[in-house]
């Protein structure tokens, strides 16, 4: 009785109070049958770099290249300096202290095989597998902080041994190199790979589950080169079967999640489930928001009565993510959000800042000249690392607002603090949705839906993730720019007393043009005409009287009557 009382104990030590997942016909639900939405975040950039991640896409897309043009300034010992640096910064239980608290319950590992394992043709002996203790211990130390956070970790294959597509940017994939589909040689390290994940985290409760294998793209039979015209990918459906049955060898407790090809969303020939702990990943990009543009998934669910799970999203508006978020949380969708951290990021709840020292290197490697020396370089490359660590970057709250209180309030809340008198920047207007804290004509980016909606949202790609266009001065500050007729931003204003005050506008335009002062309700208070300034970068000031405000909260809206006006600050005295 006592060795019962202990082993129940045990198990609900275990399981019991964290609540491991499973799936239940078409939900993910705990231990206590409790329906389980993943509301998630993906570390992409931190075991696995894409090019566009530190701006080197231009001439060096997959991680491969990037160590190349690394070590070829620095030597291949300062790139693995550099290396060790960056995925020591990468993600800390700053990081994750900070996503639990900020309200996601759940996070996706991006995985590269090789901090795991050998690649096949480094291997002593062919056919073996040569474990690499550094990727195992980073999993178990990212592990624990989910843990000690009450958020679930689940494991992503987001590089395979070879490469799992032709898209290689996304799974480092060597051209030169036979790939995944190549090589059995590759199939049966990614099958070991996964079976000593498993039985390495059978028991632990706050692993998710397992995403064999990340955006599979390729031509097994069809044209398209990554995969999307395929109609039946026995070799995708046949290597994951596999991959599963290894798997439970060892782990029949936690949820294995499957991609189709085509970056994940070609689920053509899918055979009936081998396993009745399986869920469905989907990836969503640059498309409308509605039952549309997901109805394939919702389809896969209630054909196979499984769960669905957006596994990757993001890089667009806050418009774009809170309209997503609502889409799915109407259909029970969990999801995970891409990337954390990336350089000059506005679309990812941190920004990792970029440096004047980097951007040399940046401008070598792409365009040539004289080559920056080693100490140079070094320095440049190791702040940059620095600059990765949580305490360095920059939070990005109105993305953060975006994703969970305007998913469900329309109101607004003050950016920052404004009092009058005062000065306000232009860019410090409310947090809300677009039509309750500012208003602009391009706001989200539709290019998969419709190409001619590629946009850019924020064209000058600074500080926030709005509409609202902002830009760079020459002396490093921040102006509103690329306004048009109609658009407008709002700001709550604390007053110290009821007063008319004047009010001072900051501005540069080539032609003369017209703004307006509303209270949030549209009531107009006052209108200001602006002489042309005569170029983007000569500023003046505007003044106008009588603006009331009573005391305590006001809002305000400045609304552009013309086009082409940039706005820098206001004041009111």
């Amino acid at each position: 009785m006592k060795r019962a009382i202990l082993l129940s104990a045990f198990l609900l030590s275990q399981f019991g109070t964290s609540q491991l997942l499973k799936t239940q016909g078409q939900k993910i639900v705990n231990d206590k049958g409790e329906n389980i939405q993943l509301r998630g975040l993906g570390l992409g950039g931190w075991m696995l770099q894409e090019g566009y991640m530190l701006k080197t896409a231009d001439f060096a897309g997959p991680q491969y290249k990037i160590k190349e043009k690394i070590a070829e300034l620095i030597g291949k010992d300062g790139m693995e300096n550099f290396y060790k640096a960056y995925l020591k910064n990468g993600v800390t239980r700053q990081d994750i202290d900070f996503l639990a608290k900020s309200g996601f319950n759940s996070i996706r590992l991006p995985m590269h095989y090789n901090l795991y394992t050998l690649p096949i043709e480094k291997e002593p002996k062919k056919g073996q597998n040569t474990w690499l203790e550094e990727g195992f211990k980073m999993t178990d130390e990212l592990l624990q902080w989910c843990k000690d956070n009450k958020i679930y970790l689940i494991l992503d294959l987001h590089a395979t041994p070879g490469g799992q597509g032709n898209d290689v940017n996304i799974s480092d994939n060597d051209k030169s190199k036979p790939s995944l589909w190549e090589s059995e040689e590759n199939q049966k390290k990614t099958i070991a790979l996964w079976k000593k994940l498993a039985d390495r985290y059978k028991d632990e409760a706050w692993i998710g589950g397992y995403d064999l294998i990340n955006e599979p793209n390729i031509n097994f039979t069809g044209k398209n080169p990554n995969g999307t015209d395929e109609m039946s990918n026995v070799p995708l459906w046949k290597l994951q079967q596999e991959i599963t049955e290894a798997i439970r060898t060892v782990d029949k407790k936690h949820i294995i999640f499957l991609e189709g090809n085509g970056w994940g969303n070609n689920y053509n020939g899918l055979p009936k489930l081998w396993d009745n702990n399986l869920a469905f990943s989907f990836h969503k990009y640059w498309n409308y928001n509605d039952d549309g543009t997901i109805q394939f998934a919702l389809d896969l669910r209630e054909k196979h009565n499984a769960p669905i799970w957006l596994g990757e999203t993001g890089e667009n508006s806050n418009v774009w993510f809170t309209e997503l978020i609502q889409l799915l949380d109407k259909h029970n969708i969990g999801y995970a959000f891409w990337p954390m951290k990336k350089i000059d990021n506005i679309a990812g709840i941190t920004n990792v800042k970029i440096t004047p020292e980097y951007e040399k290197l940046l401008d070598y490697w792409k365009n040539g000249g004289e080559k920056p020396s080693k100490e140079f370089a070094t320095k440049a490359l190791m702040k940059i690392a620095d600059n990765y660590k949580f305490s360095n970057t920059e939070i990005k709250k109105d993305v953060i607002d975006a994703m969970f209180r305007q998913t469900t309030d329309n109101s607004t809340k003050p950016f920052t603090s404004h009092k009058a008198p005062g000065k306000i920047s232009a860019t410090d207007y409310d947090l809300g949705r677009m039509g309750s804290a500012y208003l602009d004509k391009d706001y989200i980016n539709l290019w998969v839906s419709d190409p001619a909606k590629r946009s850019e949202w924020n064209s000058g790609n600074q500080l926030r993730n709005d509409g609202v266009d902002i830009y760079k001065t020459n002396d490093n500050t921040y102006y509103v720019g690329k306004t048009e007729a109609g658009e407008w931003m709002q700001y709550t204003i604390n007053s110290k007393m009821d007063k008319n005050f004047s009010l001072n506008i900051n501005y540069s335009s080539a032609t003369s043009g017209k703004m307006r002062i509303e209270n949030a309700s549209g009531k107009l208070l006052t209108t200001i005409s602006l002489d042309s300034t005569g170029g983007n970068e000569n500023w003046k000031t505007a003044s106008v009287k009588g603006i009331p405000l009573k005391k305590g909260e006001n809002k305000i809206r400045i609304v552009f009557e013309t086009d082409g006006i940039n706005f820098n600050y206001f004041e009111l005295q």
